[in-house]
């Protein structure tokens, strides 16, 4: 349950995803250097322990520690969850922010588009399996990165989310940008009363690895932008504030951008179909729905 008292980031126990480079690279390190215990998820072992060394290179004490797990496999995200779980009592924050964009249609060994799963349905039930463990600390925060390109998605495929039919790469990545929302949404329903937060984010437009398989006009389009582009620093700064600012702590279910509450689009903000996409993902990741 909630307790008084201003949020510190000294000594919390934090973890994120995809913190090998760009923007959870930078969030794993500037966590780090306020004192909290990062939980740094990596896919690939050899480049996490790198990112661990860059980290305790730049930040003298820095308390980091690796873990691997393979966000596009459910079994692993269930063996991630079990590692904390089994070694933490409880979790303070949880920053997801690991994403992928693929060009074309990939699937999983557990037979999902791969957009889908590693964008949606990693966090999805990385959060849930984790949420006794931030139910358990005084007060936690869920961080979830989404993006601003949920505006251009005006429609969702219901009967055809995972591209089987037609698949569109950067719907796809749109549409997985959008289910975030939904998701930060009702998770913060649900925790109403626990003293844990649920909010998400627009980092901006910025230059990470995740458009290194384009190509075509799309790829050309990345290169004519580059000096547009933010940098991960730049990037980074709203969800560390989410995770760090005493500013923050009774807000929830809200979504950010430049370090500021936001209004997403008008389909973000249907509950009902935020409740829909809650109920398919339990039963992806057998999960009990509770809806």
């Amino acid at each position: 349950m909630p307790t008084s008292g201003v949020w510190q980031i000294d000594g919390k126990l934090c973890l994120v995803t995809g913190a090998t480079s760009g923007i959870g690279q930078v969030v794993a390190r500037e966590l780090a250097r306020r004192g909290a215990r990062v939980l740094m998820v990596a896919r690939d072992r050899v480049r996490g322990r790198s990112a661990v060394e860059r980290i305790r290179a730049g930040v003298p004490g820095a308390r980091v520690e690796l873990l691997t797990c393979d966000l596009a496999r459910l079994g692993d995200v269930r063996k991630l969850a079990k590692a904390v779980s089994d070694r933490y009592d409880h979790l303070d924050v949880l920053v997801n922010n690991a994403g992928v964009s693929k060009f074309s249609r990939e699937v999983t060994e557990d037979g999902l588009e791969t957009t889908f799963a590693v964008n949606h349905l990693a966090p999805f039930l990385l959060t849930n399996l984790l949420l006794d463990r931030l139910i358990a600390a005084p007060r936690a925060r869920v961080v979830t990165v989404s993006s601003d390109v949920h505006k251009q998605v005006r429609s969702v495929p219901w009967d055809d989310l995972q591209g089987e039919r037609e698949f569109k790469p950067l719907q796809a990545y749109n549409r997985s940008k959008l289910m975030n929302i939904w998701f930060t949404r009702v998770l913060a329903a649900r925790l109403s009363g626990t003293g844990v937060t649920a909010n998400c984010l627009n980092p901006g437009f910025v230059h990470t690895g995740l458009a290194r398989e384009a190509r075509g006009a799309f790829a050309l389009f990345t290169r004519l932008t580059r000096p547009f582009q933010k940098s991960p620093e730049q990037g980074a700064q709203t969800a560390i504030h989410l995770a760090i600012s005493p500013g923050v702590t009774d807000v929830t279910g809200a979504y950010f951008s430049n370090s500021k509450a936001a209004e997403p689009s008008p389909l973000a903000r249907d509950d009902d179909a935020a409740r829909r996409l809650w109920g398919l993902s339990a039963a992806l990741c057998d999960l009990p729905s509770g809806l």
